[in-house]
């Protein structure tokens, strides 16, 4: 059966017990059930499983797990929110939650600064017949117009990718539960570490833990956080009969990469506020995008929002040429698209992570041809700024 730790504990001691199912066995380590299916002692126990599933009984890998189980129950109890499914991955978790909630004639106000793949997203939602309203999402002014009765929901990630922007969640919440909208956020960037977004009114709280969950770089995942009638009653049935679960041995591979988020991420944050703060004084770099650093327009929404500036920074050399030289001179920071890994990596979002938009939306969103995005991992920060040093003096 599982078992939870005292709500009034440690995020840090309750991202190692909570939620932790054992079998007869007593073992330490959270066991790995691979099996798509479970056995039921009569025909009658598998009919009424199937009228009525328990907290703690299984039918089918599809719609739910022991292992995948115990994930869900520790990141919920790290989010602070009743409920939580495990997807296969982070996209999967934006599908499922904005999918599952709207039908045609709905009504969603989305910030503009999003990932490609969430844009996608919403268009394929517009094709559905649900309206999109988009607004610069810094700008309560802009939600407050928006919003209007009969709004659905409002999305954002509470800090944009790339460009590091910062969504007032507690003001955007505000405005969207005054006419009854859901409040959904992706929180990738904030993580689970520095996330408050449910104390501070997010609804629909959306990670994927293929980032600093899981930490390293090894497997796909994503999980949608909420209420337990959102979770179970809105979401899951979109999700079990659509095949979006995730694998239990991913589920596994992020139940122990929450074990150590917290002393991970936190040190990551330290060295990007060191390399951020290094990055400012170099020539080779126009602008330096950090919220962690007094420079940023939303410098104290970031420091009551999350109390840090994360771990990513975003960094402009003017031109691609220069970004393409700079990250091809690197020698400890490596070229990659994804973020949250254990080791550094850059990124040129212009063509890769956001290619797929037009030139004249790439700048709007302030996604400029000289954009470098930075995820901070966990190598010595003095080893870092030598490296990006010596790499942009190229």
């Amino acid at each position: 059966m599982s078992t939870d730790p005292k709500p009034q504990l440690h995020p840090r001691t309750r991202a190692v017990h909570a939620g932790t199912r054992r079998s007869q066995y007593g073992e330490m380590a959270e066991a790995l059930f691979m099996t798509q299916g479970f056995a039921y002692d009569t025909a009658e126990q598998a009919e009424a499983r199937f009228i009525n599933v328990g907290p703690d009984e299984f039918i089918y890998a599809r719609y739910g797990n022991p292992t995948s189980r115990m994930f869900e129950d520790r990141i919920a109890s790290l989010e602070g929110t009743e409920d939580a499914f495990a997807t296969a991955s982070g996209m999967a978790a934006v599908n499922g939650a904005l999918m599952s909630m709207v039908k045609p004639g709905d009504h969603i106000v989305s910030s503009s600064a999003l990932f490609g793949s969430c844009l996608y997203v919403l268009d394929l939602l517009a094709k559905f017949g649900v309206e999109i309203s988009y607004v610069d999402g810094t700008d309560l002014d802009q939600w407050k117009a928006a919003i209007r009765p009969g709004t659905k929901a409002v999305f954002f990630e509470s800090m944009s990718n790339p460009t590091l922007q910062i969504v007032d969640i507690a003001g955007v919440a505000k405005l969207a539960h005054a006419v009854g909208a859901l409040v959904v956020a992706d929180n990738v960037f904030a993580t689970p570490t520095f996330s408050n977004a449910a104390e501070q009114g997010a609804d629909v709280i959306i990670y994927s833990t293929t980032k600093h969950i899981d930490g390293a770089g090894r497997a796909l995942g994503g999980v949608i956080c909420g209420t337990r009638d959102f979770v179970r009653n809105v979401a899951e049935p979109y999700l079990k009969h659509t095949g979006a679960a995730i694998s239990p041995f991913n589920a596994w591979l992020m139940l122990n990469g929450l074990t150590t988020m917290d002393l991970r991420v936190r040190a990551m944050a330290d060295s990007a506020l060191q390399v951020a703060t290094a990055l400012e004084s170099l020539p080779q770099i126009s602008k330096v995008i950090y919220p962690g650093l007094a420079s940023h327009p939303q410098h104290t929404l970031a420091a009551r929002q999350m109390g840090t500036g994360g771990t990513m920074i975003a960094a402009d050399t003017g031109s691609k040429d220069a970004a393409f030289r700079a990250m091809n001179r690197l020698e400890v920071a490596k070229i990659s698209n994804n973020l949250g890994d254990a080791k550094t990596i850059v990124t040129h979002p212009t063509t890769t992570t956001h290619q797929r938009l037009s030139e004249e939306a790439r700048l709007a969103l302030g996604i400029t041809p000289g954009l470098l995005r930075i995820s901070v991992g966990l190598e010595h920060p003095e080893d870092l700024i030598a490296d990006l040093r010596q790499a942009l003096a190229g």
